[in-house]
């Protein structure tokens, strides 16, 4: 059956489906790190320093739509392991409708609420105003961005991580080529600033998810629903109360993220304008760092679930041990690049002689290994979100990145000044690690699935 990840070499099997992933994430990063040079070369360091402010609140709302998702791959990929693919169908329909409802509400809250944000980020005055803009349209579009990532999920759950590849690329290449054009406006096309850069990405958006309507339903993929199928996008019954009992968790895990990426930011900020486009830039290289272990702990957690659903549990340990030498090979790769090609890599965001290069470069020194350490966790935590034990990897987030990165930064700012910021991450890192391999060691996560 096409799709079927229960069958042939683990590694092989594993890179056929991770790698599309990866390319696809590369990519979106890449889109956002152009999107940034673009804000960055065409309206300031002010302009840049409000998307990293927007950004953070940006991803703070797709959280809870990713756990939901999440949610639903996992579920469409023990069904279609099994072979039920009318109750992939099912889960993947209330997903999708419940995460729309969902994202539209958000999308008004965050439309009224979107000054106050700002201000208890403490988004310097030189960008507030831009920030706002460019955020608005954000709220207003993010919808579009909610159904786009839930059909992708959908598709990876059912085996197909091609679909959501070819649409990516889609995207990127609308995106990158209508933002410059949006932003200045050049001839008949107004301009629009960096409002234009939203909006640009929210088109690009909105053309890569007709693709993938259109691919599903041209092929006949497994995930199309057609005639009385359509139904099924009405949130209800079993599927819909999985989608939520084990999304809330997943979801929560990435607020736990996004509020202390809120927090980090607020603290980044007060220690001025240069840090926080020091901070802006560092951040597009981190997204490039984090995408071999969200690749390959995606993969894995599809393919774990897929064995659960036909029954195979022997394969999942053996699907987890390849995935996390492959994601610990990938990911100290890509961080060594970005440590010896720091300043040419953080020059593309800040420029070569712009004042926040030297604490851009110290960042990288202090941060990047931990990146490769906490990529563990994604691969053992793929593992035991396809079992559906959600609440204590939750558990342990909120210890790593609480008592561990902001109370070591509370508790050592007195001594080392704003390099608290920095060392938080390392030693945030190391707790979250060492909590999960003594949680998938010896906890009792295998007892949570139930077929």
């Amino acid at each position: 059956m096409k799709g079927d990840l229960t069958q042939g070499p683990i590694l092989k099997t594993l890179m056929v489906f991770s790698v599309p992933m990866l390319i696809s994430n590369v990519l979106q990063t890449l889109n956002g790190s152009v999107n940034a040079i673009w804000v960055g070369r065409l309206l300031g360091e002010a302009a840049l320093a409000a998307t990293a402010n927007a950004n953070v609140i940006m991803f703070l709302l797709f959280a809870l739509v990713f756990g939901f998702g999440m949610a639903t791959t996992v579920r469409v990929g023990q069904h279609f392991g099994a072979r039920d693919i009318d109750a992939a169908r099912r889960t993947f329909g209330s997903g999708l409708g419940f995460c729309l409802v969902l994202s539209g509400l958000c999308g008004i809250g965050g439309w009224f609420g979107a000054d106050a944000l700002l201000h208890s980020l403490g988004t310097p005055e030189a960008s507030r105003v831009e920030a706002l803009a460019y955020l608005r349209v954000i709220f207003v579009t993010i919808p579009l961005g909610s159904m786009s990532m839930m059909v992708s999920m959908g598709m990876r759950g059912a085996g197909d991580s091609k679909t959501p590849l070819y649409a990516m690329i889609l995207t990127v290449a609308l995106d990158i080529v209508l933002n410059p054009l949006l932003i200045i406006g050049p001839g008949p096309i107004p301009t629009l600033g960096i409002a234009g850069s939203a909006m640009a990405t929210a088109f690009a958006n909105f053309a890569g998810l007709v693709y993938q309507l259109w691919r599903i339903y041209r092929q006949d993929l497994p995930m199309r629903l057609r005639g009385p199928e359509l139904g099924y996008l009405v949130p209800r019954g079993p599927e819909l109360a999985y989608v939520i009992v084990k999304g809330l968790p997943m979801g929560a895990q990435m607020l736990l993220v996004s509020s202390a990426g809120l927090i980090m930011v607020s603290l980044v900020n007060r220690e001025g304008l240069d840090a926080a486009a020091a901070y802006g830039a560092s951040l597009q290289l981190w997204n490039y760092l984090q995408m071999p272990a969200f690749a390959i702990g995606s993969a894995v957690s599809a393919m774990v679930a897929q064995s659960l659903g036909a029954g195979d549990h022997g394969r999942v340990g053996k699907v987890t041990e390849v995935g996390l030498v492959t994601n610990l090979a990938l990911s100290t790769l890509v961080a060594a690049l970005i440590v010896l090609l720091d300043r040419p890599l953080l020059a593309l965001f800040l420029g070569g002689d712009s004042p926040a290069m030297p604490i851009a470069r110290h960042i990288q020194l202090v941060c990047t290994a931990s990146f490769v350490i906490v990529s563990i966790t994604m691969i053992l935590t793929g593992t035991m979100r396809a079992y559906g034990a959600v609440v204590a990897p939750l558990v342990i987030m909120f210890l790593g990145l609480y008592p561990g990165r902001l109370g070591f930064y509370w508790l050592a700012y007195p001594v080392i000044g704003s390099d608290a910021v920095w060392w938080s991450y390392p030693v945030g890192s190391a707790l979250t690690v060492a909590l999960t391999i003594g949680y998938y060691r010896w906890g009792k996560w295998r007892a949570a699935f139930k077929a």
